[in-house]
């Protein structure tokens, strides 16, 4: 069974200097482009991050301090990543919830534009979860019937991903092969930004999901508290959930 295509998907991995999304950096990411008529083309970055890589790490991806001296800024790089994945849809392991968020975080720290709703999305950590919950090492394996070469390798782990796709596509007959389909059926439901600090209630109304003013509409707390929006904007909160924010406040108040 083949993935459906109406236009380029992009499967990538990142390996980053740690897992918070506002503070930490990426050092390498791989991308892998498929077009719908089948070719490919990928590319693989090592980033110098600019802060010390700690070892915990290192010890998972293998990328030391030394690895990345001399090696160009993300924001060197930012246009061509820009370049490769625009008006193409998104697919990766775990990306929903660290790959696209830190990539969002990035891009618009380099100063270019990222707008998620411009790109469908699969995870294919989720499609495993809902069908067989494990790890990308084991979903490769139970998938593809043999291991990873290098684990933790992010240009490895991207071709990993792509495989367990199509293998996920040939092993679920009730799987549609499209992207929108498998977009909506991996989809991290309800959430207005990438971390999770905004999500929507039914009524679809952006609701804040942290703090003193969990469950809250965040277009009410802003007619409150206005000073409240620039104590987030002041704050370590991821960039994109940022921008999200100033997208509904301008949207409420000048609409």
């Amino acid at each position: 069974m083949k993935l459906k295509l109406h236009r380029p998907i992009c499967f990538f991995d990142i390996e980053a200097t740690g897992i918070n999304i506002g503070k930490d950096r990426i050092i390498e990411i791989s991308i892998l482009k498929i077009f719908p008529h089948g070719e490919q083309e990928d590319k693989t970055w090592l980033i110098y991050p600019g802060i010390p890589i700690p070892p915990q790490s290192t010890a998972i991806h293998g990328i030391k301090d030394e690895d990345v001296v001399g090696k160009m800024k993300f924001k060197d790089i930012a246009y061509y990543i820009f370049k490769m994945i625009e008006n193409t849809d998104l697919a990766g392991y775990n990306s929903n919830r660290f790959d696209i968020p830190i990539l969002a975080e990035e891009m618009l720290r380099a100063g270019m534009s990222f707008d998620i709703k411009k790109h469908r999305t699969i995870d294919v950590q989720v499609i495993f979860h809902k069908m067989e919950p494990r790890t990308l090492s084991a979903a490769y394996k139970y998938y593809c019937s043999k291991n990873i070469i290098k684990a933790h390798s992010s240009r490895e782990d991207t071709f990993a991903t792509y495989e367990i796709l199509l293998a996920q596509l040939e092993k679920y007959k009730n799987l549609k092969e499209d992207v929108k389909s498998l977009n909506q059926f991996s989809h991290q439901k309800n959430i207005a930004d990438l971390a999770g600090f905004i999500k929507i209630d039914e009524e679809g109304n952006e609701v804040f999901n942290f703090g003193k003013y969990k469950g809250e509409k965040v277009f009410e707390i802003f007619e409150k508290y206005p000073n409240y929006y620039g104590w987030i904007q002041n704050s370590d909160f991821p960039l994109y959930t940022k921008k999200i924010l100033t997208e509904i406040k301008l949207r409420k108040f000048n609409g």
